[in-house]
């Protein structure tokens, strides 16, 4: 019998844990359902040391299983990199919008009434705390992150994706309740009904799971969470920014 293993044996070994693979994604399943409740719920600093905290205790649910930061897409190595893609993205993301808000036939696309009455100072609040920590951080961390690492060690990076971008899309159900009547430009198109309602959840849903089929793939090619992060960031911070200024 041969002394040294071959690496896929110590690759295995590395990835044993005190739970399986299966129990880590139920039990990170249920924090997050859990996180999504009261996520919608609370505001202002206790909003953001939930998502902290939920952030913490799933990369916990990941080392529980065996898994590491490089599970996460976080490994020292890969940040660099990351980084550069995230800077990227965000330059896309910030001519696109810019474009679109200056266009007439497209600026109604980025109205929004939630934005009506809205200071400076919250708005940088928004831009550069609430949507960081209270959205891209646990997002990234739960969905490109730890679900993301504990499916592609299992079952590869289909299925990673898929399970991964599914869940993205059903934790906007809450978020995307009064979506209908919050943006003008859907409003004109599915009026103020509950049948309106119903349809820009199902919209939403689908939109954001094809968002996070995008969000993976970024982390597979660039091989960090940064790249989604800075694009997830980018998409929403960038969205207060045009829904501020055109109001």
């Amino acid at each position: 019998m041969p002394r040294h293993r071959t690496g896929d044996a110590r690759k295995r070994s590395r990835w044993r844990g005190p739970i399986g693979t299966g129990p880590a994604v139920v039990l990170s399943v249920l924090v997050l359902a859990a996180a999504n409740l009261l996520l919608h719920r609370w505001t202002g600093p206790l909003r953001l040391m939930t998502a902290v905290a939920v952030s913490v205790l799933l990369l916990g649910v990941l080392r529980w299983a065996g898994g590491t930061l490089a599970d996460a897409g976080l490994a020292p190595g890969t940040l660099a990199r990351g980084a550069r893609w995230a800077l990227v993205l965000m330059g896309i993301v910030g001519l696109v919008y810019a474009a679109g808000a200056l266009l007439p036939d497209t600026r109604s696309l980025f109205e929004d009434r939630r934005y009506d009455g809205m200071t400076g100072s919250e708005l940088a609040a928004r831009v550069l705390v609430v949507v960081p920590v209270g959205t891209v951080l646990v997002e990234e961390i739960a969905f490109r992150g730890v679900l993301y690492g504990l499916v592609l060690r299992a079952r590869g990076p289909v299925w990673a994706t898929t399970v991964s971008s599914l869940l993205f899309g059903l934790w906007h159900v809450l978020p995307s309740l009064h979506l209908a009547t919050a943006k003008p430009a859907l409003t004109s198109v599915l009026g103020d009904s509950a049948l309106g309602s119903v349809l820009a959840v199902v919209g939403a849903v689908l939109f954001t799971a094809a968002s996070g089929v995008l969000f993976c793939e970024l982390r597979r090619r660039s091989g960090s969470l940064l790249a989604p992060m800075g694009l997830h960031w980018a998409v929403n911070a960038f969205g207060y920014v045009a829904g501020f200024l055109l109001r």
